[in-house]
């Protein structure tokens, strides 16, 4: 296989190198820099109005729907050249690009495609992910909300915990049960909600970081239309499928954490007067982290490459998530160590050392968002290699008699 780009492919490159070079300067986030959630949130919508109005929004989305109608190796072109540049590109745009109008894309309908896609693209709409639950986690079927048929609404109670900037989002997807009589996959539907609808409640969670982007949501009432349902009434299963397929792909990152190590541990001294990078063992964690890295990123693009083709990776895409989350907890710890003492308690004014702790503590998030390692495992080990099950004593069991 060659990895070399084509004449085609090297000439987007550079026709985004240049835009990118000429764009992306004034929307850059200077190292060290604290924003608050708002401003925060106001840059990226900047940003991602910038990627619209050059045409690189929604590369592989059709032109109907606002995108570019490009190809997948043109969005990976892209991603690759735009992380070059730090820029405000966090869940806030994220869950919107990679989770919401993918699966209104496959599953909605076209009012929802005319209503969502394009203004996502452009960075009117921020979205947030209303999944997980108090009770349901790792075992996301295992979720309790409720929604109950009301004429043309329908009437949803619940909580959602870990719903990474809920606070400053303006929509909303949510999968809820409507169906507690059958097995706990086939009783769920999927919905798009209005995050200022009455009975929303969001509470934000103090994180160790230090940060809220986490909260949890809490649903009293809340009327959500039935034009607001996607897919029909007990497929919400599938939906979600959809959406963590997204977000699994979309772990993997296109933006290195292996090259910036490399040239930290050239700057760091070494303990014989050298650099870190004379330490044999430092090497070979490098080295070792780098071969992952573009092992992962050709494989995403494969993956990619199967999507563009309406073929679904299934448990395939939990192996690029999987190998991301682990890799870069080994990098951020590895640049700890680099750092030495200093790296417990930096100075104020060393944000390179308080970046490679943020990694850090997030690393360890990455382990269970989006699917828990050991989920994950267990999904490619019986789906892609076929091994057997395991036993599931509440898999034909109607949810409501479930203990």
């Amino acid at each position: 296989m060659d990895f070399n780009d084509t004449p085609q492919e090297a000439a987007f490159r550079a026709e985004v190198r240049a835009w990118l070079a000429a764009t992306a300067p004034a929307h850059v986030v200077q190292q060290g820099v604290t924003l608050d959630d708002a401003e925060e949130v106001r840059l990226g919508r900047a940003w991602q109005r910038a990627v619209y109005d050059g045409g690189y929004a929604g590369i592989t989305f059709p032109k109907a729907l606002g995108g570019r109608g490009g190809t997948v190796i043109e969005a990976v072109v892209f991603a690759e050249e735009e992380s070059r540049y730090t820029l405000p590109k966090g869940p806030y745009i994220g869950i919107g690009l990679g989770m919401a109008i993918n699966v209104i894309a496959r599953h909605g309908n076209d009012a929802q495609k005319a209503q969502f896609i394009e203004a996502t693209l452009k960075g009117d709409l921020t979205w947030c992910q209303l999944f997980s639950e108090p009770s349901a986690g790792s075992d996301l079927a295992n979720l309790r909300t409720k929604a109950v048929r009301d004429g043309d609404d329908w009437v949803v109670n619940g909580q959602k915990v870990w719903s990474s900037w809920a606070h400053r989002s303006d929509w909303g997807i949510l999968v809820v049960r409507t169906d507690p009589t059958v097995p706990k996959h086939k009783g769920l539907t999927f919905f798009v909600v209005d995050m200022k609808s009455p009975g929303v409640e969001i509470h934000p969670i103090r994180q160790i970081s230090g940060a809220s982007d986490f909260n949890e949501t809490f649903m009293t009432d809340v009327r959500i239309p039935d034009a607001n349902r996607v897919g029909a009434v007990g497929e919400g299963w599938a939906c979600c499928m959809t959406v963590l397929m997204g977000e699994r792909l979309g772990s993997g990152s296109h933006k290195s954490t292996v090259t910036p190590l490399l040239d930290y541990a050239a700057r760091t001294p070494g303990a014989d007067g050298g650099t870190a990078l004379d330490s044999s063992s430092v090497r070979l964690a490098l080295a070792q982290a780098l071969a992952e890295e573009q092992g992962s990123k050709y494989f995403e693009a494969r993956l990619r490459t199967m999507v563009s083709r309406g073929e679904n990776p299934g448990a395939l895409a939990g192996m690029v998530k999987l190998a991301y989350a682990s890799r870069l907890q080994r990098t951020s710890g590895l640049a700890l160590e680099l750092r030495g003492l200093d790296a417990i308690a930096p100075d104020a004014d060393d944000a390179q050392t308080r970046e490679i702790q943020h990694d850090y503590i997030w690393s360890t998030v990455m382990r269970i968002a989006g699917g828990a390692d050991e989920v994950l495992k267990n999904q490619i080990a019986e789906r892609v290699l076929g091994m057997p099950g395991d036993i599931r004593m509440d898999k034909d069991v109607p949810f409501e008699q479930l203990r």
